[in-house]
């Protein structure tokens, strides 16, 4: 059962409508991203959520409560922003006491759950420092404890790590994942970052130009995106340009690939493009692969466990990731190699 439901949202600003017909169902303590490249709509949905912005039509409803004409004080929601948007004249305990005396806790309890709370961040010994005395990561470890004092029913995070450096931003979106499942709440995590959204998501919502283009698992998102956009936006895609045959065969480069069976096809001899990711490729003659094209290497880029490839392949470049191996050192560029794919791992996408 849905614990947050959004139904038919809009958002139009002007005559720039920013968020088109955005329906989405979330249960209880399910963590969900909202992915996609600047202006898409993510940030005005999320503000939606939070009260800050007031939709055009449609509405939104937390565990049965009709919130759409709700202020935001009156949601029950935490919010941690990009910013840090920690009060500068207040200390850490103050910060994070901050949503609890709004709200008229009484002293005691307030300094309990201040404990409470910079326990499970790990910044106890902090409770007195400023905010201009603290690291980046430090500061939003402090804007997470703040949002999550006053015990919301829904927690929403608006690229609340970008602002971070690269080692830090991966460790702390790991503690925000553990903590928001040790306390099962029911979160909505905005970002343009994919490696975020697929490693600590349940569910992705790609999204472009206003509108959810798909919703789907982090495998399902990766794996089988269902548009070409998705496929181009999540992970790297090569693209072949192939010709129907008979049945669920295609002919591409001269050779021929069966495809699953269900696989939806144009009529026969008509020409379409597919796709596949680089780990598909293989480097070489596989078994089970029954496509073996003829290619030059172009680039290659040790990544350390992975090695990716550039290669010429009838005219089209394609990427191409193996497991490096020390044993067995890469091709050299310039070097012809032959690359293997199968019917198996071909996305056909829709427009």
């Amino acid at each position: 059962m849905s614990f947050l439901r959004l139904t038919h949202l809009e958002k139009t600003f002007g005559q720039n409508r920013v968020v088109k017909d955005f329906s989405l169902d979330v249960a209880k303590g399910e963590f969900i991203s909202l992915l996609g490249p600047s202006g898409c709509g993510k940030t005005t949905v999320l503000r939606m959520v939070a009260g800050f912005e007031t939709p055009t039509s449609g509405g939104i409803t937390i565990d049965g409560q009709e919130v759409t004409g709700l202020k935001p004080n009156s949601r029950n929601i935490g919010m941690m922003f990009q910013a840090y948007a920690l009060f500068p004249n207040l200390t850490v305990g103050e910060n994070v006491a901050f949503g609890l005396k709004v709200k008229g806790v009484p002293r005691a309890a307030r300094n309990a759950r201040v404990a409470e709370m910079l326990k499970l961040i790990g910044l106890s010994d902090l409770i007195g420092r400023y905010p201009f005395q603290l690291s980046g990561g430090q500061q939003q470890r402090v804007a997470l404890a703040r949002a999550l004092a006053p015990s919301p029913r829904v927690l929403l995070l608006d690229e609340p790590l970008s602002a971070l450096d690269a080692k830090v931003r991966v460790s702390l979106r790991n503690e925000i994942r553990a903590i928001q499942k040790d306390l099962g709440i029911t979160t909505i995590f905005v970002t343009h970052d994919q490696e975020e959204a697929m490693s600590i998501s349940d569910r992705i919502v790609v999204m472009n130009a206003g509108i959810a283009d798909q919703v789907g698992s982090p495998f399902e998102i990766y794996n089988r995106p269902t548009t070409k956009f998705v496929a181009n936006f999540v992970g790297t895609l090569n693209t072949f340009d192939a010709k129907v045959a008979d049945g669920r065969q295609l002919v591409i480069a001269g050779q021929t690939l069966n495809l699953p069976m269900g696989t939806a096809l144009p009529p026969k001899g008509s020409a379409m493009a597919i796709a596949l990711r680089p780990e598909a490729l293989r480097l070489g003659r596989s078994e089970g692969y029954e496509a073996v094209m003829p290619a030059t290497v172009e680039e290659v880029q040790f990544m350390g466990s992975v090695i990716r490839l550039r290669a010429d392949v009838a005219g089209s470049k394609v990427s191409l990731d193996t497991f490096n191996r020390a044993d067995h050192p890469p091709p050299a560029i310039g070097e012809r190699v032959e690359i293997s794919i199968s019917g198996k791992d071909v996305i056909v996408l829709n427009a």
